[in-house]
């Protein structure tokens, strides 16, 4: 399999009626209906009080419902699940076939339980008028009731790539009759270290399939993998910074570690802040936070990879019902978490790369509402400021005092500095020498997280997202 000549089809392209690729795919419309939906999915979608496609939508469908594969290119907040979830039923639905225990006629793959049970949630509401069966398989829970609700087969199989293979592996799934893949958040996963799992279950499917991979980054390895199974496949590209941003005030904060405490306690005393997200660095540092923000009285739920999943489930839950006024949370949930009325996110640690200080933000201005986003920078984090500013191409808002000039915070002559400055260590890491010396030595969210240090791949650890 390979991309070939892949034709792309750009956001940019939408002033443009008629441009088609391989064809007419890419149609430009206000409706759902024009896009070649059955009756049951409009329906579906009407319920849901849905009309107007987003572009990936307009772009993806038409090609999807027509069999070919797709690399579409996209954020969160950009409507993809719907694109490729909506032609996966209608398709599905066309095509009735008796299930067969054990088997899933289509497979979706998510790196995340949340993102997992979100596609899920989209497939039940798309899909009741449909009939189709599906389920969801992930880590955190107990597989009992999973592999009992394979034992009859389904028509779409939700799954984390970890849990997925244990069941493979078990002979509880088989996947060798799927007639369709979708790989959602691929840098995801190779970010989280799943891609070798991934390939792993891609062999386990027949080599005759639709397949579609979305992802919002086009790292190296992500772009090897589209190549090994797609085939000739229509690429739908939404030029990413456009993506929210432009909704979002953006503001940055210049403070020392201690410094960023004392005024995240005193921008929560403004009520405007209604619905708060704020992200660190590391999984020992958002619980820690959240603890100390409920100490000032503000209600607060933590939230991140060493968590349950019944305890992710429940922050998630109490803060959509605005029981917490505050998430705190790690990576874990700047991507496919869709929680409405977010009205501002607070990076309490900067992003180590600015990509996913775009994920984060996209977590407000959502639907076409606006949002706030306030960054603290401490003298450690500015290479990182500097990155996120580049790839906006624009500078965040300076709030308060501006920072001291770059030299202030090197280290004096003689002092040893690493290869690559950065500053100070950044904020919550351990002096040097003691038993624990940070981030650098604890598996992180967004970096492979099923390595131990200097050692090899922690099977365990991986499987449990």
């Amino acid at each position: 399999m390979g991309t070939g000549d892949t034709p792309i089809v750009n956001e940019a392209d939408t002033d443009r009626p008629g441009l088609g690729a391989q064809g007419d795919y890419f149609l430009v419309t206000s409706t759902f209906s024009a896009l070649g939906l059955s009756e049951s999915v409009l329906r579906a979608l009407s319920d849901a009080n849905y009309e107007t496609p987003t572009p990936i939508q307009a772009q993806a469908i038409p090609p999807l419902l027509d069999g070919k594969d797709l690399l579409g290119v996209a954020q969160t907040g950009t409507g993809k699940t719907a694109a490729f979830v909506l032609p996966l039923l209608q398709t599905l639905a066309e095509d009735r076939r008796h299930l067969v225990p054990r088997v899933a006629r289509a497979l979706i793959l998510a790196p995340t339980r949340e993102l997992a049970n979100q596609i899920a949630d989209s497939v039940k509401t798309y899909g009741r008028h449909s009939g189709l069966r599906h389920t969801v398989v992930m880590g955190g829970v107990s597989q009992r009731m999973q592999a009992k609700a394979m034992q009859r087969g389904v028509d779409i199989l939700i799954a984390t790539p970890g849990r997925l293979l244990d069941l493979v592996e078990q002979r509880r799934v088989d996947l060798r009759r799927a007639q369709h893949l979708v790989l959602d958040e691929a840098d995801r996963m190779l970010d989280m270290g799943f891609i070798r799992d991934v390939r792993k279950i891609i062999g386990e499917l027949p080599d005759t399939r639709q397949s579609m991979l979305f992802s919002a980054t086009m790292p190296r390895d992500v772009a090897r993998l589209a190549e090994d199974i797609l085939t000739d496949p229509v690429r739908v590209e939404i030029a990413a910074k456009t993506v929210a941003v432009d909704r979002i005030d953006q503001r940055v904060y210049h403070a020392d570690g201690r410094g960023k405490r004392t005024l995240l306690t005193s921008l929560l005393e403004d009520s405007a802040l209604a619905s708060v997200i704020v992200f660190t660095r590391t999984k020992r540092g958002a619980d820690r936070l959240s603890k100390q923000i409920a100490a000032t009285g503000v209600l607060s739920v933590a939230i991140h990879g060493d968590k349950t999943q019944g305890a992710r489930e429940k922050a998630l839950d109490s803060f959509r019902k605005g029981r917490s006024r505050v998430l705190v949370a790690t990576d874990i949930v700047s991507r496919g978490i869709d929680v409405d009325d977010v009205s501002h996110v607070i990076n309490y640690d900067l992003p180590r790369d600015a990509e996913s200080y775009v994920h984060r933000i996209g977590r407000t201005a959502r639907a076409g509402a606006s949002g706030v986003a306030i960054s603290f920078c401490d003298p450690s984090e500015r290479d990182f400021l500097r990155d996120i500013e580049r790839l906006l191409k624009r500078s965040l808002t300076v709030v308060g005092d501006a920072p001291q000039p770059a030299n202030q915070d090197r280290p004096a002559p003689g002092k040893r500095q690493d290869s690559k400055y950065r500053g100070s260590k950044p904020h919550g890491s351990k002096p040097h020498g003691s038993k624990s010396q940070g981030p650098k030595r604890r598996p992180q969210e967004g970096s492979p997280a099923g390595k131990k240090p200097g050692g090899r791949p922690n099977r365990r650890r991986r499987r449990a997202a």
